[in-house]
């Protein structure tokens, strides 16, 4: 079997795997520096700026496969050190993100979804696909996602149902009087996949004689 190339397309719009690649181990250090913050009281920023985080994945795209293999164990082994640094305490600190502070306890959480998202993302379905997120991911992603898209004006009311486990998540915006709510239902992975952009959702199931919402960028 030939060995994917860095260079190749990703699933993720003008990104290579190696854009993928590069992009995942600097979130390792830029998590990191939320972490060293927390512990040292000094707030720091994940990237000195957004032009440096854009800078330095466009230039660790162009590596080699062995050079991005290195890359990846390094920054992960700065962040299971930052992590393993830090007192009880420090976790309750704040630290800044682009989309808003939050406490230094989710930034593992953040993690864990990064590297779960963009494997998919590498475009390699016989190595790493929805199917393969662990269900415990798949559950918090879709209560998270679900509450993320929660009373979204340009969605319908939405009930998305696990077809496997039987939960239930309901999202979009309030139904006008009269208006039936939609009902999606699929596999865990498959309706995550959806709601994150990751898939057409062909596959899922609906109502007769309706169609899939056009979903709004997650931000």
């Amino acid at each position: 079997m030939r060995e994917p190339e860095p260079a190749e397309a990703s699933l993720l719009p003008g990104w290579t795997r190696g854009h993928v690649l590069a992009h995942l181990a600097r979130n390792a250090d830029g998590l990191a520096n939320l972490l060293d913050g927390a512990r040292t009281g000094v707030p720091t920023p994940m990237y000195a700026s957004m032009e440096a985080r854009e800078r330095d994945i466009e230039a660790g795209s162009k590596r080699s496969l062995a050079e991005h293999v290195a890359d990846l164990r390094a920054s992960a082994a700065r962040f299971d050190a930052a992590v393993a640094a830090m007192p009880k305490a420090a976790w309750s600190v704040e630290v800044p993100h682009r989309l808003g502070a939050f406490p230094a306890s989710g930034v593992v959480a953040k993690r864990i979804q990064e590297v779960e998202y963009h494997h998919v993302d590498l475009g390699l379905p016989d190595a790493y696909a929805p199917a393969d997120w662990p269900p415990d991911f798949v559950r918090g992603q879709l209560e998270l996602v679900s509450g993320k898209f929660a009373g979204h004006s340009d969605l319908p009311r939405l009930t998305v149902v696990d077809a496997v486990t039987g939960d239930a998540y309901e999202t979009g915006a309030r139904p006008a009087a009269g208006t039936p709510e939609l009902t999606v239902h699929g596999p865990g992975p498959a309706l995550l996949a959806w709601l994150t952009g990751r898939s057409d959702g062909l596959a899922l199931d609906v109502a007769a004689n309706s169609v899939l919402p056009t979903l709004p960028p997650l931000g």
